[in-house]
């Protein structure tokens, strides 16, 4: 394998694939697509406490996958990059399409098999 591609690879994984291995943290990343907000108003849109959220926000900002601004005596959290939000919504739908694919195959396979009627 290309050296430079393992590079990236690893830097992928490390940063941006151990940022969303916590399901938490990808409901973070699209509430903050909608607008801004701070640990408060996330913490609430959440129903989660809100030292979770300031936990799971701190792993997203130490990996670029969002960014932190002092509004007075409040921080205010918006997305690093929209990219993150279009990558996450195109594996959604690898994932729908696997489980669509899944439960046809159990159609089929429900269909080929006799029922214990037809066996008798």
């Amino acid at each position: 394998m290309n050296t430079s591609l393992e590079r990236e690879v690893d830097q992928l994984h490390a940063e941006i694939c151990a940022g969303l291995a916590e399901p938490t943290r990808i409901l973070i990343l699209y509430e903050l697509a909608d607008r801004p907000r701070n640990v408060t108003e996330l913490a609430n849109d959440l129903h989660l406490s809100q030292p979770l959220v300031s936990r799971h926000l701190k792993v997203l900002r130490d990996r670029g996958m969002v960014t932190a601004t002092r509004l007075g005596a409040t921080v205010e959290y918006q997305l690093g990059d929209r990219r993150l939000i279009e990558a996450l919504d195109l594996l959604r739908a690898i994932l729908r399409d696997g489980l669509t694919r899944r439960a046809g195959l159990v159609t089929v396979l429900e269909n080929e098999t006799p029922s214990a009627k037809e066996t008798e």
